[in-house]
């Protein structure tokens, strides 16, 4: 597929995702393919294999005489970062926030007790680099520099337990991460007792402490919990 095909099939993928995950098309509802050919001036190929896209998501399903339907919600794939970030786009975004931030609560503190016992010496040491990188970039409104370090943080801390479902789990914490800051759900600073507390996390990892880093990870999803009810009620 040339450079303009995979940018027609990512705008085609992205607008539909939206329609679908936004309500547009209610459960039940049919895609029609010959319409989204004609609205988006693309070729049946392009559109058959945006359907493949979504059915692997299990947002649609084909079948023969019904066509494209939408499957309910309970269905969706909601671990997929693309429908994370297109449910994130919607007018679900606090609900979906909260569910997500929940989520990350319940499994980066196992996580980051598991690094103190499992990271490698450069895993550690790319702990300390994202911590400091993460202080470094919190004031003076530099939100997309902080956010580079956020997320890399984060990967490092799954990564780092040892435990490959928990490292699978980058994309997800990425998706919230950037969700939250491109729809400006977060302070123009990030709140200065968080990133200290990240530079703290690396320090107990490093120093083996894996009480002491479970027990930090946990205030910070704490305070993510309360930084939505005041930015995402």
């Amino acid at each position: 597929m040339t450079t303009e095909g995979r940018g027609l099939h990512t705008h085609v993928l992205d607008t539909l995702g939206l329609a679908i995950t936004g309500g547009e098309y209610p459960e039940g509802g049919v895609v029609r393919t010959d319409e989204v050919a004609r609205r988006f001036d693309v070729s049946r190929t392009v559109v058959r294999e945006v359907v493949r896209v979504l059915e692997s998501m299990h947002l649609v399903q084909s079948r023969r005489r019904v066509g494209v339907t939408v499957r309910p919600a309970r269905e969706w794939n909601v671990y997929d970062p693309r429908v994370i970030r297109w449910r994130l786009a919607g007018n679900d975004r606090p609900r979906q926030l909260r569910s997500l931030t929940v989520l990350r609560s319940a499994i980066e503190p196992v996580a980051a007790g598991l690094a103190a016992t499992h990271a490698t010496p450069e895993q550690c040491a790319a702990l300390t680099e994202q911590a400091l990188g993460m202080v470094a970039t919190s004031r003076g409104h530099q939100l997309e520099g902080y956010l580079r370090h956020d997320i890399a943080f984060h990967r490092v801390v799954l990564d780092a337990s040892g435990n490959e479902m928990f490292a699978r789990l980058g994309d997800v914490v990425a998706e919230v991460l950037t969700g939250r800051t491109r729809h400006e759900v977060m302070f123009h600073d990030p709140d200065p007792a968080a990133v200290t507390l990240h530079v703290r996390v690396a320090e107990a990892v490093r120093e083996r402490d894996a009480a002491r880093a479970e027990a930090l990870t946990r205030e910070i999803a704490v305070g993510a919990l309360q930084e939505l009810d005041v930015l995402a009620p």
